[in-house]
């Protein structure tokens, strides 16, 4: 969870007046979370946030699913995927998705025209590849190869990449990202034994006011559709703000892995969580130590959960066939584990320098459609002996 935040210019009370240097009131938004019971920040814009000069529906958001189709072990190679010019929301391509959240791949090669905020939830940006700048009402943040990037709902934004190769896995909710809640104190600061504390977490780094008269265009992600609204001024007119609410970095490598004698359960991996779902981060990390341990996960049913596994880099232990940028989806219902060979290949071995993004969701996933070309029809017949 965020600690408390203060940037640019605020008045020493709330709700109170705030004048600019040429008398005007600068406009004061409260930005909070469930009512006003949740976390919140306020924002003192130029402007007022309602000045709206237009209005339209820009199209429909919802992923197409394909048809209820035999339970099996998924995988889906996005490494090729969508390498046309894009920008960071428009190119976004879904892979899987419920009533929950959704999962897509990214690769931002070009700024945006334009600002966007999603309005239904928080969403999470996994750099897999790239470097930029995320612009918003908070502040600019610099992204780099491994940062998760948290952005909160009604957060306008807009991504600015760097030139090279840049690849995001999105994960849109309808919920809000926060941090486990047992590894956080009746207080909200983050316990000894978490693997990772507030020093790593980062806020946006500069505040940049944009004071200006244009025509500028928010799209607006909300209730399955994206709209289309035209401001009469920049949209980042933002004076000062303090609060707990703004979008926050913390980059896989800061997370400290939990280890044991013997192999543990994937909750230690445990980053993220939001309603219906949690996110881990597997990095490099030392075996497990008992004499006679098997480092391999051993097989396990989800029995009330789908587990997805994004590959980012490394040898992952207990897979064969999977490469950078698979998407895997072991789906609850039946049960999984390493492939065959796996589990004894494991055994003396001292470490894994394996690297993955896990997400666990507690309602099933549904494929996209569109997503049904980059699967490996073979995938679920890869645990037989004859195959490997």
């Amino acid at each position: 969870m965020p600690s408390y935040q203060q940037m640019g210019k605020v008045p020493r009370k709330r709700h109170t007046v705030f004048r600019n240097e040429d008398g005007s009131l600068y406009r004061e938004q409260v930005m909070g979370t469930k009512g006003f019971s949740g976390i919140q920040s306020i924002l003192y814009h130029h402007n007022p946030p309602t000045q709206m000069s237009k209005a339209e529906l820009f199209g429909e958001r919802n992923a197409e699913y394909e048809e209820q189709s035999a339970l099996r072990p998924r995988h889906f190679y996005t490494g090729d995927v969508n390498k046309e010019p894009q920008d960071a929301v428009m190119g976004r391509e879904y892979v899987l998705g419920n009533e929950d959240l959704l999962i897509g791949i990214v690769r931002p090669s070009e700024g945006m025209n334009y600002f966007y905020r999603n309005s239904d939830g928080d969403e999470l940006l996994f750099v897999h590849h790239g470097t930029g700048k995320i612009e918003s009402t908070f502040g600019t943040l610099s992204y780099k190869p491994g940062d998760y990037i948290v952005i909160p709902v009604g957060t306008i934004y807009r991504v600015a990449p760097d030139q090279g190769e840049s690849k995001f896995l999105v994960v849109e909710t309808n919920s809000w990202i926060t941090t486990p809640k047992r590894y956080r104190n009746e207080f909200g600061q983050l316990l000894e034994h978490s693997p990772f504390c507030e020093r790593d977490i980062k806020g946006p780094e500069k505040l940049t006011t944009y004071d200006e008269a244009g025509d500028f265009e928010v799209r607006t992600k909300s209730r399955g559709f994206l709209h289309s609204h035209h401001y009469p001024h920049h949209p980042l007119d933002v004076a000062g703000w303090d609060g707990y609410l703004y979008p926050w970095i913390i980059n896989i490598g800061d997370f400290e892995p939990i280890t044991g004698r013997i192999h543990m359960p994937p909750p230690i991996h445990q980053t993220f969580e939001g309603h219906n779902f949690v996110i881990c981060s597997f990095v490099p990390r030392l075996y497990d130590y008992h004499p006679e341990a098997i480092p391999a996960p051993y097989a396990h049913s989800n029995v009330d959960s789908d587990e997805v596994l994004y590959y980012v880099e490394g040898n992952f232990m207990s897979r064969k066939g999977v490469k950078q940028a698979s998407i895997t989806l072991h789906p609850s219902g039946i049960p999984h584990g390493p492939h065959p060979g796996k589990a004894e290949a494991s055994i003396g071995k001292k470490e894994t320098l394996e690297l993955a993004v896990m997400i666990d969701t507690f309602r099933p996933l549904k494929v996209v459609k569109k997503a049904q070309r980059l699967e490996d029809e073979n995938y679920q017949y890869s645990w037989l002996n004859k195959n490997n």
